[in-house]
């Protein structure tokens, strides 16, 4: 079951995931910083069901959108970038 306390963890793990992004994006490309930021919540979330003794199998569906809502939001803001880019060059 989908709680507040679920989409907020979520929420706030796309916020930080975005900012690792941007942090990292001078060193790395904008996309291999947001894949960065991705695996980093993935091994999170791999660790912490392993701690609780769950077993690989036993995670229930909910527990991933602490991964797919950062992924979501780093490839939404590799791509507003991206866009952004394009735009400009276009314009200019």
């Amino acid at each position: 079951m989908l709680t507040a306390d679920i989409w907020t963890s979520a929420l706030e793990h796309a916020v930080i995931a975005v900012i690792i992004q941007l942090m990292l994006w001078p060193v790395f490309t904008l996309w291999s910083s947001g894949a960065i930021a991705v695996a980093i919540f993935l091994g999170r979330e791999i660790a912490q069901n392993e701690y609780k003794g769950g077993g690989p199998k036993a995670v229930a569906w909910d527990h991933g959108l602490d991964v797919a809502l950062p992924l979501v939001s780093c490839v939404i803001c590799a791509t507003l970038v991206q866009a952004a880019r394009h735009w400009r060059r276009r314009s200019a």
